[in-house]
């Protein structure tokens, strides 16, 4: 049997693109901002994880033309060996301080950071246990380990201490949840989850790819929203979202990030992340520190976006962030709605089967910082009209 035959009958994509609903890869023509450019036409971005609306800010742009004339585009080598630059180290340095832990690793990108830490911590004798709607790059960093894999129902502590009374005492524990769950905007039960980890002696890592920048008072996510920092044991999160660059890191203690430094093996054997990139994480991490007022008007104009469609009748299921999911719970339908919605000028996100369990088939949308009123307002408009069309809202 030839080994691309599967890929030779694979025509789901190729008819979804005769059809005029082919929602992926789609090509924007203009920086990722409020409002970009697709197809030649002007569209209000609902579908971007840009939350603080960092990827067009003069500061953030100059530091990495910066950056580039100063160390050039790359370092031709991995952390390991040549790769690491002083600027990785200070930037390792102002993140541990920023999530008040003893150290911190950076990472080529968020997807690679997952895939570090699990392939160096995960041994035989160990178990992950997992939030089954956990990101994707958690679940296959575990397989990049060793460990036994449990999973439990999606924000149920009851179902998790199950799970953890299965567990021989002798084996070594790591919990891993998101700290906002990317595809509902929900929040993880931070105490909960940290009385249930000293209850069983598990560690606890959470993943704030889309917390920090967002959630608590400092901009600092999940543990600063809770205000639990020393109670997490690892976070981890993604330049890719509020940091306006590419890139990830981990933060714990000193001799946990110093071990998976040495074991993470996509770390070690990838090229280190590149001058620009590092400039760019590290003038957005002092714009998340000092610039309070952009946080606030971002979670004022998603107040206002989920209200909105709340009052108009959408499920919009338990968010509680800038991420608002519209639940269809059909395929076909949750396709067209996207489409009609492209075509009237607001940019969201199809999610179905299997990234969303069956029956919650969804858009998934989301609010910057940088939307004014206004666009909120029209996208409101668009959305409630053709919502009413489709019999999707009354």
């Amino acid at each position: 049997m030839d080994i691309f035959e599967k890929c030779h009958k694979f025509e789901d994509a190729d008819k979804a693109k005769e059809q005029g609903f082919y929602p992926y890869f789609y090509p924007v023509g203009s920086a990722e901002d409020t409002e970009v450019i697709v197809d030649g036409k002007k569209k209000i971005m609902l579908g971007s994880n840009n939350y603080l609306g960092l990827t067009t800010h003069p500061k953030i742009k100059e530091a990495a033309k910066k950056a580039i004339d100063e160390y050039g585009t790359g370092s031709c080598g991995s952390r390991f060996l040549n790769g690491t630059l002083d600027i990785h180290i200070e930037l390792e340095k102002e993140l541990a301080k920023f999530v008040k832990k003893e150290a911190a690793l950076v990472f080529s990108t968020g997807y690679q950071t997952n895939l570090g830490i699990m392939s160096a911590l995960l041994g035989k004798n160990d178990v992950v246990v997992l939030d089954k709607w956990d990101h994707a790059s958690i679940v296959d960093g575990t397989r990049l380990g060793f460990a036994q894999v449990m999973r439990f129902r999606h924000n149920d502590m009851d179902h998790l201490r199950k799970i953890l009374d299965k567990i021989p005492k002798e084996k070594g524990i790591l919990i891993v949840v998101d700290g906002v769950f990317s595809m509902e905007g929900d929040i993880a039960k931070l105490p909960e989850l940290v009385e249930i980890k000293k209850e069983y002696g598990a560690r606890l890592m959470i993943d704030d790819a889309h917390s920090i920048g967002v959630l608590g008072p400092n901009g600092a996510g999940t543990a600063d929203y809770f205000n639990m920092f020393d109670e997490v044991d690892l976070i981890m999160c993604t330049f890719s979202k509020s940091f306006a660059s590419l890139g990830g890191f981990v933060a714990g203690d000193a001799k946990v990030i110093d071990y998976i430094k040495h074991f993470g093996r996509p770390m070690i054997f990838s090229a280190s992340l590149p001058p620009a990139m590092v400039a760019a994480a590290r003038a957005a991490l002092e714009i998340i520190k000092t610039d309070k007022k952009r946080r606030e008007h971002l979670w004022k104009v998603a107040k206002m976006w989920q209200d909105g469609l709340r009052n108009m009748g959408f499920d919009i299921g338990d968010t509680q962030t800038p991420i608002v999911p519209i639940i269809i719970g059909d395929d076909q339908k949750t396709f067209y709605f996207w489409k009609a919605l492209m075509d009237a000028g607001v940019y969201t996100n199809p999610v179905i089967t299997p990234a969303v369990p069956p029956g919650r088939q969804l858009l998934r949308t989301s609010i910057m910082a940088t939307h004014t009123e206004e666009q909120i307002q029209k996208a409101l408009h668009i959305t409630g009209e053709i919502g009413r069309k489709m019999g999707i809202v009354k």
